[in-house]
């Protein structure tokens, strides 16, 4: 018996690896022949190393027409005929309804990984009440579809898929793609002045103007205290906030803008404290690292960071768009060296217990089994 074919339709090649690789790894191991799916920029070798194989898509996140979209479906159709997976993995919301436009009538299996509903649901102003009411319709039309399950990363997500009229037994949680703890450590606490790191897409949503008003507060009461913003804005996210703007923010006290980083532990590694004051989440791989790493956590509480940020156990949680809350929350933890070692410790054992690689792999290959099962020898050896 031939091993079953999965192939992972993403967005870009650097999601995929830092995102969606213990999944990948995990099916590779029960026996599945993995393709990916992607728009190549820097991480062609990467993958291909894995054992992959590796099909280039040409789409762009920016910019895009009704005439482009429509393009890109019929161009994921021709991949699909020719790859003829067994099981296809939409991963995030785009490639979701691309994905499933592109499958219909193909009779293959499809699972949809949710990472977050995102900016498309919180509606704060008309357009995005139009946009909300749009996905909620497609969503609704597409996820319903025969062969078709639906992965979430959040509680919160999954009873607002079962609002919208998605059959309940079709939406799994799991929490998330997982962190590998055997190359992830607690780092000591670095020396200096307390400082507040932030890893994310900077974005409105992501809470970054509240986080800087909050850090101006505490340096008005003149307290010491650093914050590092590392990540880029996003062109192709409403929200998103401009390299101007992000400018300005380093340039006051006590602020560092990093841009794009490689690798998080460098920041960790300068950080007392991880914040992320999002208004809403899929399930924030930034605070698993973060939590990884040994850090204390101040989040918002919304769906997805509450799942990782539990109030007075390895986190502070605050309402949404509070900055005098966010600097409250700062100034606690940083006044209360023993608070921040003891929600460290915490944070790392829960990222220990629920969100490592092998426990977030071994829930997606039982989905994958039971769509479509690898030899019986394959399973055999990966146990």
């Amino acid at each position: 018996m031939t091993s079953p074919r999965l192939l992972f339709l993403v967005t870009d090649d650097r999601y995929f690896i830092s995102h969606r690789l213990p999944m990948a790894r995990a099916a590779k191991a029960a026996g599945y022949e993995v393709h990916v799916a992607t728009h190549i920029n820097r991480f062609e070798d990467a993958i291909k190393a894995e054992g992959f194989v590796l099909h280039e898509l040409s789409w762009e996140k920016a910019g895009q027409t009704p005439f482009t979209l429509a393009r890109d479906v019929l161009i994921i159709r021709r991949l699909y005929r020719s790859v003829r997976p067994d099981i296809i993995n939409h991963v995030a919301l785009k490639p979701v309804i691309l994905g499933m436009l592109a499958a219909f009538g193909l009779g293959m299996a499809k699972v949809n990984i949710i990472t977050g509903l995102g900016s498309g649901f919180i509606g704060r102003d008309w357009k995005g009440r139009i946009l909300k009411s749009v996905l909620i319709a497609a969503l609704r039309t597409l996820l319903n579809s025969k062969r078709t399950v639906s992965v979430v990363q959040n509680s919160d997500d999954r009873e607002t898929l079962i609002s919208i009229g998605i059959n309940p037994e079709t939406v799994n949680l799991i929490l998330g793609s997982g962190i590998d703890i055997d190359n992830t450590e607690p780092l000591a606490e670095p020396s200096g002045p307390i400082t507040v790191g932030i890893t994310s897409r900077m974005l409105d949503d992501k809470g970054i103007r509240p986080l800087v008003t909050a850090q101006s507060k505490l340096q008005a009461r003149g307290l010491d205290i650093r914050l590092l913003l590392a990540g880029e804005p996003d062109p192709t996210n409403r929200s998103t906030l401009s390299e101007a703007e992000m400018k300005s923010f380093a340039a006051m006290p006590g602020i560092e803008w990093l841009g794009h980083i490689d690798n998080v532990k460098t920041v960790w590694e300068r950080a007392h404290i991880a914040a992320l004051p999002s208004r809403r989440e899929g399930l924030p791989k930034s605070l698993l690292e973060a939590a990884a790493f040994g850090r204390p956590i101040i989040a918002t509480n919304v769906p997805g960071c509450r799942e990782v940020a539990r109030h007075g156990e390895n986190a502070l949680l605050v309402p949404v768009d509070d900055a005098a809350a966010l600097a409250h929350a700062i100034e606690t933890l940083a006044n209360d060296r023993e608070l921040r070692a003891r929600f460290g410790a915490n944070g790392r054992r829960a990222v220990e217990n629920c969100f490592s690689s092998a426990a977030i792999g071994s829930q997606i290959v039982e989905i994958y089994t039971k769509l479509a099962p690898p030899p019986l020898d394959a399973r055999q050896a990966s146990h």
